[in-house]
């Protein structure tokens, strides 16, 4: 047994939910002995190499394979030209003016982003297949070309989608309560010009990627791939290659990390698609790190302009008003979605009442965006933690305070939001009490003290971040009407084989969130069985009968939906168990207990049948038995309770949890070179129930890391013609272990009481890392010039321009009091 804080009592709790149960996956990994796509072969593929636009923007006069094809080994080519004959264009989330959008799976008429595949390569090695490429003749007539999101909305500026008529794909007002009111009643106004949240991505160990099969006979492909998210995958390409879903088996296995960024990946699976087909020989593809870099599923990048936030003389935040511009590259592969998902989460962790963003996204020569782990939300709620930090600092009061202050409180637990979405359970001020013993809060001034004589400016920070869980897609709704998209399921299938052993059958597609142990764990618990015996099926295949419209793994749901298709089968299983024993022993059903592997009568344990009998007697020992067995064999579809969202009001219930985490961070600035270390770091999470505490700390850790990333090395940046400045590891620094800070972790257990298992999504919770930096970097400076942090980037140089001229950083903030 273990004990377990929740919701500031201790229970005992015993079983293997709430176990750091070792992880199954684990031995196959560290021997080397893990299946990822990548593993696979087939006899007679062809490797596939994508030519990529050296331009932004340009159209494509004509493309020349005849020189590539005459090289020995060369299996085929694939152009644009056929891929507009083959296929439709993907149909667009969007309404109009983004809904004109079209997008293939290559470059049709023009390119748009520097590395946009314009045709692919067959070859016998995937080296003569690069080199044959470099054969391929492009002529390229250039377009000028806009990498600014606030210059693509100006007269004149280059159009990369004439269909629709300029750069902006969605424009919409997200307003809740009486803004006007809570302005005209404020104390004071503090004003921000503008906040920068900079375009980076987290980068999965393996990219994306595809071996892809296509049969003949019955007109089927078999996608063995690392999408992570099958469902939506199979929805876009379907109706573009004019097919049923069914045609297009999904199958993977391991996958090194997804993080969102292989949600996108379907026009590479398309031109995988076709060339099998083409060719009819099995075609493999694996992208490289600069492909990733320059092409593949950017996060956000996202301005706030002209931010006004109303604050009473007490602290007390009323309102805020801001104008959100997104840029979301040159395609909309899962936009606007972006504009919409930031909205699950739009107070943040306060009590404001009344909101008003004025969101704009436009499309620019950049590659385009996909999910990012903390996807929208990342952005906005760095956004509103930027806000608590400068009102704090422009007017004087204490950030701890001013957050506890004006945080949801707990017995305001459920929290509907202004816009009907309802926090489910937290105590927000008790969990930044815990951060703040674990970083030692109450020896800063000794520590800066100390600093100071070393020479060395001390910086402490906060980031307060929530989870939203579970996606209800009936949010797209608001978007777009017309869509017919709503709700969310996940699928799982559980059932007792003929030797006794208990085999799970998940829809979901892990990328390392360890969801074959876990599901073990819910398993053994509900069975009254060893985790030992029950066998969960790695990875996902769509074939398996564990697939439904939404499944995957992605918004931090699977602790939601994947245990909750899990819990829903085995309780299932467990009375097909117990009607069985009952049908043996000639007694009631309710008579019967499953504990220690044997379905037994619970007031007389010695009248009991083995998992083993049990599986016998419908698969294999059935002749005689007066009635027809129970099957032993459970499917359950899990349905969040969710309703279509109210689209004139753009309000409803968006997403089922709120898991949170709060960072705090300890920095030392070198003030000469702008140079910064941290020297601690702190996190605690809240995730409801705890299924294994030690994959939870993990993905506390791996958003931490992230985090970190973002805040000090991370960034895709580009030059004027849309070059990418970082397109690989020599210029875009990722983490690693010592740059990784000694890091304390703490957790609360507030159990959600919308879930079957009371547990919340976890891990996307970086958006707090990136502020805690950030908000440390602005404390560090207020002895030199006090200058503002605007920016969610902030590498060495940018912190040395804020120690020269922390006039320039103090300019974007103006303060008016009544």
């Amino acid at each position: 047994m273990t004990a377990v804080e929740t919701e500031g009592t201790t229970t005992l709790r015993k079983g293997f939910v709430g176990q750091n149960v070792p992880r199954r996956e684990d031995r196959r990994l560290v021997e080397g002995q893990g299946l990822f796509f990548d593993d696979v072969k087939r006899h007679g593929m062809g490797y596939v190499h994508f030519v990529r636009s050296p331009y932004a923007h340009a159209r494509i006069q004509s493309i020349d394979v005849s020189a590539a094809l005459e090289l020995p080994g060369v299996y085929g080519t694939l152009t644009g030209d056929e891929v507009a004959i083959l296929t439709d264009p993907f149909f667009q989330i969007a309404a109009e003016p983004g809904g004109s959008v079209k997008d293939y799976a290559l470059a049709v008429g023009k390119v748009r982003y520097v590395g946009e595949p314009v045709a692919a390569v067959v070859a016998e090695t995937r080296e003569l297949a690069r080199d044959a490429s470099e054969l391929v003749m492009v002529d390229y007539d250039p377009l000028d070309v806009v990498v600014d999101a606030r210059k693509a909305m100006e007269d004149g500026a280059p159009v990369l989608h004439e269909e629709c008529g300029g750069n902006v794909s969605y424009s919409g007002v997200w307003e809740w309560g009486d803004v006007d009111a809570a302005f005209a009643e404020a104390d004071h106004v503090v004003k921000i010009s503008e906040l920068h949240f900079d375009r980076f991505n987290s980068t999965p160990l393996e990219l994306d990627g595809a071996l892809v099969e296509y049969n003949r006979g019955v007109g089927q492909w078999t996608i063995t791939t690392n999408n992570q998210f099958p469902g939506f995958a199979v929805i876009m390409m379907a109706p573009a290659m004019r097919v049923g879903t069914d045609k297009l088996r999904m199958v993977t296995q391991d996958i090194g990390g997804g993080f969102g960024n292989k949600i996108t990946s379907h026009p590479q699976l398309v031109a995988l698609c076709l060339l099998a087909r083409k060719l009819n020989r099995p075609v493999q593809w694996t992208e490289a790190r600069t492909d990733f870099h320059q092409s593949m599923s950017h996060g956000n990048e996202r301005w706030f302009l002209d931010t006004e936030v109303a604050v009473k003389a007490d602290g007390t935040m009323t309102a805020f008003r801001t104008r959100a511009l997104d840029d979301a590259g040159a395609y909309l592969r899962y936009e606007p979605l972006g504009g919409v998902i930031w909205s699950q989460v739009a107070p943040g962790m306060y009590g404001w009442r009344n909101l008003r963003v004025d969101f704009t996204q436009v499309m620019t020569n950049k590659a385009p965006v996909s999910p990012n782990r903390g996807y929208s939300r990342m952005q906005h709620l760095w956004f509103t933690e930027r806000i608590v930090d400068i009102v704090a600092q422009e007017l004087g009061f204490d950030r701890v305070e001013l957050r506890k202050r004006n945080y949801v409180q707990p017995e305001q637990m459920p929290y509907e939001t202004p816009n009907g979405c309802v926090y489910d359970s937290g105590d927000y001020p008790r969990s930044l009490d815990m951060v703040l013993d674990l970083i030692g809060y109450d020896t800063i001034e000794e520590r800066r003290r100390e600093a100071a004589s070393r020479g060395k400016l001390l910086g402490f920070g906060i980031g307060s971040t929530l989870d939203s869980g579970t996606n209800n897609f009936g949010q797209s709704q608001l978007l777009n009407p017309e869509l017919q998209f709503s709700g969310n399921n996940e699928v799982a299938t559980v059932k007792l084989d003929i030797f006794g052993e208990v085999v799970v059958t998940l829809g979901t597609t892990p990328q390392g969130q360890s969801h074959e142990t876990t599901a073990a764990q819910v398993v053994a618990d509900i069975l009254g069985c060893d985790v030992d015996i029950v066998h969960v099926r790695a990875g996902h295949d769509s074939y398996w009968n564990s697939h439904a419209g939404f499944s995957g793994t992605y918004a931090s749901q699977f602790a939601v939906t994947g245990l909750g298709a899990v819990k829903g089968a085995t309780e299932d299983l467990a009375n097909q168990m117990k009607t069985l024993a009952s049908m043996v022993f000639q007694c009631p059903v309710e008579a019967i207990e499953l504990a220690d592997g044997f379905a037994r009568i619970a007031d007389n344990t010695d009248a009991a049948l083995p998992f083993m009998a049990l599986g016998a007697i419908p698969n294999a020992n059935n002749a005689g038995f007066p009635t027809d067995p129970p099957p032993m064999n459970a499917r359950f579809v899990y349905r969040p309770p969710f309703d279509v969202p109210d689209k004139e009001r753009k309000f409803g219930k968006l997403t089922l949890t709120y898991a949170m985490q709060i960072h705090a961070c300890v920095i030392e600035v070198d003030p000469e070179t702008g140079v910064y270390e941290i020297v601690d770091y702190a996190a605690v999470d809240d995730c409801g129930i705890r299924v294994n505490p030690r994959i939870v700390e993990g993905q506390v850790m791996g958003a931490t890391a992230h985090a970190i990333g973002a805040a000090m090395f991370e960034v895709f940046a580009y030059d004027e013609e849309g070059n990418l400045l970082t397109p690989n590891f020599y210029d875009y620094h990722v983490p690693h272990t010592l740059d990784m800070p000694p890091l304390k972790t703490g957790a609360v257990e507030s159990p959600s009481p919308f879930t079957p298992l009371g547990t919340k999504g976890m891990g996307e919770g970086g958006g707090g890392g990136i502020h805690c930096i950030g908000a440390a970097l602005q404390d560090a400076l207020r002895g030199s010039g006090a200058a503002l942090v605007t920016s969610s980037h902030n590498p060495y140089h940018r912190v040395w321009e804020m120690l020269r001229h922390p006039e320039r950083f103090r300019e974007k903030v103006e303060v008016s009091s009544t």
